[in-house]
C-alpha cells in the first residue's frame, strides 16, 4: 500500500492490504451513525447493522497498528458507550484517555440542548508499551502563569484529565442567569492541561474552512494528537480521510501517512489539499484558542 497518499475506496478492504504491525497512529472520525448526508455513505444503519460494520474496520485498524501504536477515535455520543465497550472488551484495546472535544459553533437546537462536544478516545495495544511524547505537549503550570514561582519546571507540566472550574467569574464576563455564554471568555473553564478541550469547530465563515465537506475537525486539535503519539518520520493512518485534516497535519508535522476515502470527489479534493501542504508548515490556527482569547482581551 502506497504512503504519503489517500486512497480512493473501501477503507476495511483498503487496511486488509497494508501489512500487519505497520502503523504508528491511527485516528478514525466515522460517521456517527446520525443521518449526515454523505454522497456515497448510508449514515442511517440499523444499529446492529452500524455496530457490526465498526466492529470491522476497527478490528482491522488494530491488525495494521504496530504493538506499541496507538489508535484514537473520535465519535458522538449516540455510540460512544457501546464503541468503547467494543474497543476495550472485544477487540483487546486498552483505553488511556477519555478526552471531551468542546467546541463553538454547535448546530442550533431548540427542542433539546445545543451539541457542544464530541468524544475523543485514545486507545492503546500494550497499556505498558505506548508511545506518549509529553514533551511534546507540555502546557505552562499554574506556578508558572499565576505565580511566578522560581520552583517552576521550565518545561511546564505534562496535561490532566482534571477539568477545573473557577468559582470566581471576572467583571468583564458575559453571563445570562449566572451562565457564562462564550467559553473562550472565561478560560479557567477549559484549561489546556485537562481532558475537556477547547477547539472552535471549523465553521462556514473560517478561513481554515474547506467548503467542500461538512464535518472538518480543526488543524490543532490533530495537532495534538500527533504530536503526543508518534515521532517525525512514523506512519499516520486515517481510514476515513474526509476532508483530509489528519493527513495535512501529518504531512506538515513531518510523519508519513496513508489514508482511505470511500467518496471519489472527496479523495481528489483531500489530495490537492495534500498537494498544497509543505513538510514544516504551521498548522491553521492558534494551539491554545483558550489561552489566545484571554491573552486578545485581557493583554
Amino acid at each position: 500500500m502506497k504512503l504519503d497518499a489517500i486512497h480512493q475506496g473501501d477503507c476495511i478492504s483498503g487496511m486488509a492490504k497494508m501489512p500487519a504491525a505497520s502503523v504508528d497512529l491511527a485516528f478514525a472520525d466515522p460517521p456517527f451513525n446520525i443521518g449526515y448526508e454523505y454522497d456515497e455513505y448510508d449514515d442511517k444503519r440499523a444499529s446492529e447493522e452500524y455496530l457490526g460494520w465498526s466492529r470491522k474496520w476497527i478490528s482491522a485498524a488494530h491488525r495494521v497498528l504496530k504493538p506499541n501504536g496507538s489508535f484514537w477515535l473520535a465519535i458522538g455520543d449516540e455510540y460512544a458507550a457501546e464503541l468503547k465497550v467494543l474497543c476495550t472488551r472485544e477487540l483487546g484495546f486498552h483505553c488511556r484517555s477519555w478526552v471531551i472535544w468542546y467546541y463553538t459553533f454547535g448546530v442550533h437546537c431548540t427542542q433539546k440542548f445545543t451539541r457542544s462536544h464530541a468524544h475523543l478516545f485514545h486507545f492503546v495495544r500494550d497499556a505498558k508499551d505506548y508511545k506518549f511524547n509529553s514533551m511534546a505537549i507540555r502546557v505552562p503550570s499554574a506556578r508558572q502563569l499565576v505565580y511566578g514561582d522560581k520552583r517552576a519546571d521550565p518545561n511546564g507540566r505534562v496535561p490532566d484529565d482534571t477539568w477545573m472550574m473557577s468559582p470566581v467569574l471576572p467583571s468583564n464576563v458575559p453571563t445570562w442567569d449566572g451562565f457564562v455564554l462564550r467559553p473562550q471568555d472565561l478560560p479557567d473553564r477549559f484549561p489546556p492541561h485537562s481532558d475537556t478541550w477547547f477547539y472552535s469547530r471549523v465553521a462556514g465563515t473560517f478561513n481554515e474552512r474547506r467548503g467542500w465537506h461538512g464535518c472538518q475537525m480543526p488543524e490543532q486539535l490533530l495537532g495534538r494528537i500527533i504530536k503526543a503519539c508518534s515521532d517525525p518520520g512514523d506512519v499516520v493512518l486515517d481510514p476515513f480521510g474526509g476532508s483530509g485534516t489528519t493527513l495535512a497535519v501529518a504531512k506538515k508535522t513531518e510523519r508519513r501517512f496513508v489514508g482511505f476515502e470511500l467518496s471519489k470527489e472527496y479523495a481528489q479534493r483531500i489530495q490537492q489539499r495534500l498537494d498544497a501542504a509543505r513538510s514544516g508548515d504551521s498548522l491553521v490556527g492558534p494551539e491554545n484558542p483558550v489561552q489566545s482569547a484571554f491573552n486578545s482581551r485581557w493583554a
